[in-house]
């Protein structure tokens, strides 16, 4: 009987290290939305926009909520942020105005009283530095993304998939470069398959930078892009960085830095960007064409970005910050021969998601956990069953 207890023990307790494992494994979030995606909502023949002008709207509807993304070229381009908390909560365009010079209150989403949060991430200079030795470098002329000349984001969306490219091109750049972003929107948790594959969830979308067959101006040159941000009064910006021990899906890369909002009298985040510190030098990378990237800490503005959805929204208070993020930053001159960069971002509400273990590292920390404790529990068996034995066989007496 005894025996049987101590076996049962055994099980019990293996057990609970696999549910353990299983809880792990398991990131919790089943939450989904349902996405369509529009473009230039509400325009209807024969206005038609200006070259350079287009507005996709992804519409990603939840239970009893409404989540809005509007990625515009007009000017430097911009992805809007709206969270309602209706399922009816419509974005309106004022075509008409939005083209013209002045676009001020030219978009809204009604009904305004459901409207929980607002902000937008705006892409604005393309930096380009040349460093001149190991400690210093020089600040070129950078290219300015509202002066690029857009193509028709038309022409690139994907609807199955809730997907589409952005991409322009500065009059100084060769005939065949271009710098591209290329936006999804999800309504699911999951990664893709590009690295760095970010976690992504139901409440963020995908920016991807493209910088393709750009030639740099010097032989030692690093890129790099200025991001703002536009949010209302009231809130606080911080970019926290999070290490961890997992680096499965992104090869060699350890952290995760997350640009996030809040209100001023609160921990909770509103809404977020969030990035690997990783830029790739490949289309199809491996991991010795991964190279490091650096962020600055954010700074204010004194006035909003020159985007004409920004404009066109936010016509009250609104607080605009800014930072830089660095490609291939090294401590070595190091001339960018692919003439290809990509660099990954999420932009969404609510809290970052959440990284959580993979497989790989679970089983390790499985056998490395559980073969120890395992090994404790058969030999603290046998030892009482051996000592059970001794003292039954101790009860009786000898013949002689």
């Amino acid at each position: 009987m005894a025996a049987i207890k101590h076996y049962y023990f055994i099980y019990f307790t293996l057990s609970q290290v696999v549910c353990c494992v299983n809880g792990f494994m398991w990131n919790g979030d089943t939450f989904r939305r349902k996405v369509s995606l529009e473009m230039n909502p509400g325009l209807t023949p024969p206005s038609v926009v200006p070259p350079g002008v287009s507005m996709l709207h992804a519409r990603a509807l939840g239970h009893n909520d409404t989540l809005h993304f509007l990625f515009c070229s007009g000017g430097a381009p911009a992805l809007l942020l709206i969270h309602t908390h209706s399922t009816e909560s419509v974005v309106e365009v004022n075509w008409d105005r939005f083209i013209s010079a002045d676009p001020t209150g030219s978009v809204k989403v009604a009904p305004e009283s459901s409207v929980q949060y607002r902000g937008a991430l705006v892409f604005t200079r393309l930096w380009e530095y040349d460093e001149l030795n190991s400690t210093g470098q020089s600040v070129l002329s950078p290219y300015e993304l509202q002066e690029f000349e857009w193509d028709d984001m038309n022409k690139t969306t994907d609807y199955t998939h809730h997907a589409a490219e952005l991409c322009g091109r500065h009059h100084s750049f060769s005939s065949n470069a271009s710098l591209c972003l290329h936006f999804s929107a999800y309504e699911s948790s999951g990664r893709v398959e590009a690295w760095p594959r970010l976690l992504h969830n139901a409440n963020s979308s995908q920016l991807r930078v493209l910088l393709r067959n750009m030639t740099p101006r010097t032989n030692q040159s690093h890129f790099g892009l200025e991001l703002q941000t536009v949010s209302e009064a009231g809130l606080q910006t911080r970019v926290d960085v999070h290490r961890s021990i997992d680096d499965e899906y992104t090869p060699s890369i350890f952290q995760v830095s997350e640009w996030v909002w809040s209100h001023d009298n609160s921990s909770s985040v509103v809404g977020f960007s969030q990035w690997k510190p990783v830029v790739y030098q490949k289309i199809q990378p491996a991991i010795e064409d991964a190279a490091p990237c650096s962020h600055s800490e954010p700074v204010d503005l004194p006035q909003a970005p020159p985007s004409r959805i920004i404009l066109a929204y936010f016509t009250q208070s609104s607080l605009t910050h800014g930072l830089n993020v660095t490609f291939n930053v090294t401590s070595e001159p190091a001339k960018n021969s692919t003439q290809y960069l990509s660099w990954t971002m999420l932009a969404g509400i609510g809290t970052p998601p959440s990284e959580f273990f993979s497989s790989l590292v679970i089983a390790i920390m499985a056998v490395g956990l559980g073969t120890p404790l395992l090994l404790l529990l058969v030999g603290g068996v046998f030892i009482c069953i051996h000592k059970r034995n001794q003292d039954t066989f101790s009860q009786y007496e000898s013949i002689n």
